[in-house]
């Protein structure tokens, strides 16, 4: 084989992994963020009757989901008055997976988050947790509850699914199969509801 053919042959092996690799990094859910040392408040939409990655007859879209760890949870306090027991939490920003632009509130690379939805999760400091946010008024929001899911490591099963489901432009049938999985965080209903509705409308 002469040096000319050699070097055109390592040529097109050398582009062809350039393009496999910019396809495996191309899934929406595949975010690369250089964190910044700030954090993101959240605030706690507590009069929603619902919660987690599944809300709404048909599913309503999701505007910032993550996994992390939680750094600390203070105590209740009665800072809210008389509408919820108010108790902050804080949580450590591992990946993010879905990341709405919300314009001027947008989201900054913020490695922490904060919010005072924590009361009555029964979770606590070095919990790996999966978090579901939405949007209210322009800014985003949690609505506590399944919003917050404790998990046992930061590559469980779940977290395939909901990349999965994010990477589908979050159609319930690119999960149909993982009903199991969110049936152990008592979501399973939730996931066949807006499944059904996406099989009804299709």
């Amino acid at each position: 084989m002469s040096n000319k053919n050699h070097i055109i042959i390592i040529s097109i092996i050398v582009l062809f992994e350039l393009m496999s690799c910019k396809k495996a990094k191309t899934a929406a859910s595949d975010l690369d963020i250089e964190f910044t040392q700030d954090t993101l408040a959240v605030g706690y939409t507590y009069w929603w009757s619902e919660s987690g990655p599944f809300t709404g007859e048909c599913g309503n879209k999701l505007s910032f989901v993550f996994s992390g760890t939680i750094t600390d949870i203070l105590a209740p306090t009665e800072e809210a008055g008389p509408l919820y027991n108010s108790q902050k939490g804080f949580i450590h920003i591992n990946q993010a997976f879905k990341i709405k632009d919300m314009g001027l509130n947008r989201y900054s690379n913020q490695q922490f988050f904060v919010s005072d939805c924590f009361n009555g999760l029964e979770l606590k400091k070095e919990d790996k947790v999966l978090v579901f946010c939405y949007d209210y008024e322009n800014d985003f929001s949690i609505p506590g509850g399944s919003s917050i899911l404790k998990i046992d490591s930061l590559d469980e099963p779940l977290i395939a699914s909901i990349k999965k489901y994010i990477d589908a432009g979050e159609n319930a049938l690119a999960i149909k199969n993982d009903i199991h999985l969110w049936d152990e965080y008592g979501l399973g209903e939730e996931l066949e509801r807006i499944i059904h509705c996406k099989e009804d409308t299709d």
